[in-house]
């Protein structure tokens, strides 16, 4: 058990930001990242999961995800930025480690892997909102801060982190 929970919190730990969220052009960037890890990590919790729960949550990703991703798109075009095409590097290990673990094992690490991301995520948004310089930009992190919000709060408790999902307010 030691051992999982030490791999557990390197393959979380190796996710972690370790800058101030990104805002503006950087936040697009970091949202098309998430996005394609989202709905990527969601299709293999489809495959890989025996639980319903954690099957329907990454339904619910895939779904949320792939539309978010959708409107980052409009609103980077709109702006003339670059998105990349690929997870980023922290991304892309964490999901060779999903690949690599079965049963439990996979739904742990999944878990976690989704809360940490939808952690960072809530933050960089409200990053955003709070001090973002672009209306485009911050309008689309009030768009997206509900539904990231309402993920974080279904991780935490599939988690097994009740009093955390208690925590997060309902949209």
């Amino acid at each position: 058990m030691k051992m999982l929970s030490s791999l557990l919190l390197t393959l979380v730990a190796g996710t972690a930001i370790a800058a101030p969220p990104a805002t503006g052009d950087g936040m697009l960037e970091k949202l098309a990242q998430g996005g394609l890890t989202e709905v990527e990590a969601g299709k293999l919790a489809l495959t890989k999961s025996t639980t319903p729960g954690v099957k329907e949550f990454a339904e619910m990703t895939v779904k949320d995800h792939s539309a978010a991703l959708e409107k980052v798109k409009a609103v980077a075009a709109a702006r003339n930025v670059t998105l990349p095409k690929t997870p980023s590097e922290a991304q892309q290990d964490t999901m060779k480690a999903l690949h690599a673990r079965t049963g439990a094992h996979f739904e742990q690490a999944y878990l976690a892997a989704q809360v940490k991301a939808h952690e960072e995520t809530v933050a960089m948004l409200k990053s955003e909102i709070a001090s973002g310089q672009d209306a485009e930009t911050k309008s689309l992190a009030r768009e997206l801060l509900p539904t990231v919000e309402t993920h974080l709060k279904e991780a935490y408790r599939l988690a097994g982190k009740e009093e955390r999902a208690a925590e997060i307010q309902s949209p």
